[in-house]
């Protein structure tokens, strides 16, 4: 089986500063004016216009089918800034008729008043990081807004013009009760989003939480929270697609679909990762930014990459660690499309997973059954013990 198709193609632009580091987080994110990440941001701009138009190499004649500015805090760049980079996406690139370009923003008064720009730049998705509406647990996660604010934010962002807004509000945090988290969901619920992610705290390395872990609400408390609140959503016009997603009128996130669906994504910014399709070659390539701010920076002109072609073996799992989180699943035939790989091949265990009641016995979609999202890592583990896989095309290439 060879790689005879390009699956669609997302755009992720990474802003890596915040106002202040949250003891929770893991991703690459710099407290800005902080030694070694002093906020640059024309500098930036620039850099990743450059970026940009080197990445460009892998479009292979397709547009943009959506966008992600995601951080650190997006928001934190001015209207004029976010403005410049589409601009130059569009133009070097071009973009989709019905392209979704989402941002990420913090509810803290300095952002709203940027709303009505960054809908006038283009971002037709708002993406509000509000975690909790109780100020115990925001003090708790290191937010620097409250509950106030988070709710004007909202507001403040329909009257700009959205009508595609996503909240995220976490659960399982330190000394929250089950009543705790359903408050925060029907307050979420009753701000009129299009759409909720709403996720399990977990304590990653590298995060002050980790450091100093602090008391987490035990597996039965967890069960109840994801339980209720699960209901919680369904009961108030809130479809669940994904594991922590759910969505109102089939507004999911497009951006996110394309990930989880295995399809193709530019990757530009301080740490970006990236996924390409290479039909010509038959393989499927990931590329890395460099991490720190000020390294990126420093190679401005053409931003320091590091590249490596995914094993044949590695794609398989590749494929289900994402396509398995959708509700609905994929259909079969991604499987083949998008990684090169005969689906015979891990048919059997396919048929076992199947006959434990892990996976659907959906001749049209790969997907898990409700036990199976309970018990993934079950499923994904089962998968990933094909080793090798047979293929006939399929060529790794050089890195």
């Amino acid at each position: 089986m060879a790689l005879l198709t390009l699956p669609p193609l997302s755009l992720y632009i990474h802003i890596p500063w915040c106002v202040q580091k949250c003891p929770y987080c893991d991703f690459n994110s710099h407290q800005a004016e902080q030694k070694n990440n002093t906020l640059n941001e024309l500098d930036y701009v620039e850099t990743l216009k450059n970026d940009l138009q080197l990445e460009s190499q892998f479009t292979y004649g397709r547009k943009l089918s959506s966008i992600f500015f995601g951080g650190g805090t997006p928001s934190i760049f001015s209207a004029h800034s976010i403005a410049a980079i589409l601009d130059h996406a569009k133009k070097i690139i071009g973009f989709e008729d019905d392209i979704e370009i989402t941002l990420e923003a913090n509810p803290g008064t300095f952002e709203q008043e940027k709303f009505a720009g960054f809908y006038a730049a283009g971002v037709n998705r708002l993406s509000i990081g509000v975690q909790s509406f109780n100020e115990k647990h925001l003090q708790t996660l290191g937010r620097i807004h409250n509950s106030d604010e988070a709710k004007r934010a909202i507001s403040i962002a329909k009257k700009a013009g959205f009508s595609n807004i996503n909240i995220d509000i976490m659960h399982g945090l330190p000394q929250q009760s089950v009543d705790d988290a359903m408050k925060d969901l029907q307050q979420a619920i009753d701000c009129s989003p299009q759409h909720i992610s709403w996720y399990q705290l977990t304590i990653e390395a590298n995060t002050a939480f980790y450091r100093q872990p602090p008391t987490l609400p035990n597996d039965d408390i967890l069960a109840d929270i994801q339980e209720r609140g699960s209901l919680l959503l369904t009961d108030n016009g809130f479809a669940q697609y994904e594991i922590s997603a759910f969505s109102k009128n089939n507004q999911r996130s497009l951006h996110n679909l394309n990930y989880w669906q295995f399809g193709d994504y530019l990757g530009v910014g301080a740490g970006a990762h990236g996924k390409i399709t290479d039909i010509s070659n038959g393989r499927i390539i990931r590329r890395q930014k460099t991490r720190l701010p000020d390294h990126y920076l420093k190679n401005a002109k053409a931003p320091k990459t590091k590249q490596h072609t995914v094993a044949t073996h590695e794609l398989n799992i590749e494929f289900m660690m994402n396509a398995l989180r959708l509700i609905e699943g994929v259909p079969s035939d991604f499987f083949e499309k998008r990684t090169g790989l005969a689906l015979a091949e891990i048919q059997d265990s396919l048929t076992e997973l199947q006959q434990q009641q892990l996976l659907a016995e959906a001749s049209t979609h790969i997907k898990t059954t409700p036990l199976g999202q309970r018990f993934l890592n079950v499923v994904l583990e089962k998968l990933s013990a094909e080793e090798k896989i047979n293929v006939d095309g399929l060529q790794t290439g050089k890195q």
